[in-house]
């Protein structure tokens, strides 16, 4: 997050450019990327079906392991964001000091050694499959920034709501749970998309563990055709496609959170 000489905060993610109405121009740009991915894969399958179509018939069941990656790694680091993030919040020294360090160390370490790290050192201690390294490692790495996601969200609430709830009775574990995180919510789940394409797209780095994931079964077939470049021309076009139909997905979301507000 960077915010200019006019106080103006611009908010930079690693995740694809959303959509939206009121951004005209992005959204051209979306529609001339996304129309010329699909259009791009097209005329290669049909001008070319050997080898293009063949690639395509290749990787299907890649997709559906990193999608299956993506979906595990997601739902766990949101677990773990939840937990950091309360911990973030907490006026607890013990349990805040916790999370604190868990987002500094996890944010400091590259996602590469962390998939590295839990495969091959903590391996030696006890074998965990590449499948479940792959999850675990994306989980810890997210789970750090999704913590961090959640916390501005419930700090984006007004104090006073916790005061009113707890004037009404409520503890503030139910105040948290009944009036703070249902409202935290609607303000988190557009960047939680944002996360969620960011780690679809690296999710790419669990081919180095033998996961069968779309990038490994392209390197598979290149390996046996060397066919390199059509190859990874059609894997950088499926990934794109993906990622595109996600960020107007996550898009639409967001419109219909802003105009229910």
């Amino acid at each position: 997050m960077i915010t200019d000489n006019d106080n103006k905060t611009i908010e930079v993610g690693d995740g694809a450019a959303i959509p939206t109405k009121a951004d005209a121009g992005l959204f051209t740009a979306w529609r001339i990327s996304f129309l010329g991915a699909v259009g791009a894969l097209a005329y290669l399958v049909i001008a070319k079906p050997d080898p293009y179509l063949n690639i395509l018939k290749f990787v299907p069941d890649g997709i559906v392991v990193t999608f299956k990656v993506t979906i595990g790694a997601i739902l766990l680091s949101l677990l773990l964001g939840l937990l950091t993030g309360l911990g973030r919040i907490s006026g607890n020294r013990f349990f805040n000091g916790i999370a604190s360090v868990y987002v500094e160390v996890i944010r400091g370490i590259p996602l590469l050694v962390q998939i590295f790290y839990i495969y091959y050192a903590l391996g030696r201690v006890v074998h965990v499959p590449d499948m479940l390294s792959a999850i675990i490692a994306m989980a810890v790495c997210y789970g750090a920034y999704m913590g961090e996601v959640i916390r501005a969200g419930i700090q984006s609430i007004p104090k006073g709501q916790m005061e009113a709830a707890l004037s009404l009775g409520m503890t503030r574990t139910q105040a948290m749970g009944h009036v703070i995180l249902p409202q935290a919510i609607k303000v988190v789940l557009p960047p939680i998309g944002n996360e969620f394409i960011a780690l679809l797209k690296d999710s790419s780095l669990v081919s180095i563990l033998a996961v069968s994931d779309l990038l490994r079964r392209g390197r598979e077939y290149a390996s046996e055709s060397f066919a390199y470049f059509e190859t990874y021309t059609i894997i950088a076009l499926v990934y794109l496609i993906i990622t595109l139909i996600l960020s107007k997905l996550i898009g639409l979301m967001e419109e219909r959170i802003n105009a229910n507000r």
